[in-house]
């Protein structure tokens, strides 16, 4: 399997979820501004930090559905951008899977772009050093949330989310591979 078809694979898992959690929820994400999602997958990679570094836990539930959720969530933070945040679940399901795939291909097309340039060196690095790249980026987008999105030379929030989506389906990658 080469790393777009690893790359939709582990995508189609996280969308299954998105979609099982609209069934349930509807699209409620959508009263949360930008920085709560920020701070949202903030905590999902905090917890697998954790469990990384203390490598045990007390929540029976590994960093697979950690990393599934910080995508879930970085598809949900670019969703608000565009949109804006709003008082109600506005979003059917329908539209909210439309724009799902909307913003995943467009990390799909980021990942090829840079995978290419890059020569896939994220396949020699390991699953802690991306994690840590995840916070890094969460770190970055918190410092120009604070600055109400404005930067003077750097990629603004929509590239952080879409870096750390990316991020986050290597390290589902390479959980698999491990299995």
């Amino acid at each position: 399997m080469n790393t777009e078809q690893e790359f939709e694979q582990q995508i189609a898992k996280c969308k299954n979820l998105f979609l099982k959690k609209a069934a349930d929820y509807g699209t409620s994400w959508r009263i949360m501004r930008p920085a709560s999602i920020t701070d949202q997958i903030y905590i999902k990679a905090r917890r697998v930090r954790s469990l990384e570094v203390n490598g045990t836990a007390m929540v029976d539930e590994g960093a697979e559905p950690e990393f599934i959720g910080i995508i879930n969530y970085a598809v949900m933070g670019l969703i608000q951008l565009e949109k804006g945040f709003a008082d109600t679940a506005d979003l059917d399901v329908a539209t909210a899977e439309t724009l799902y795939d909307k913003y995943v291909n467009l990390a799909l097309d980021l990942m090829r772009r840079k995978n290419h340039d890059y020569g896939e060196a994220w396949r020699m690095m390991r699953i802690s050093s991306i994690t840590d790249l995840i916070l890094m980026k969460l770190y970055r987008i918190k410092q120009i949330e604070d600055h109400n999105g404005k930067t003077s030379v750097s990629e603004g929030i929509d590239a952080g989310y879409y870096d750390i989506i990316n991020y986050a389906v290597f390290n589902l990658i390479k959980l698999s591979a491990n299995e």
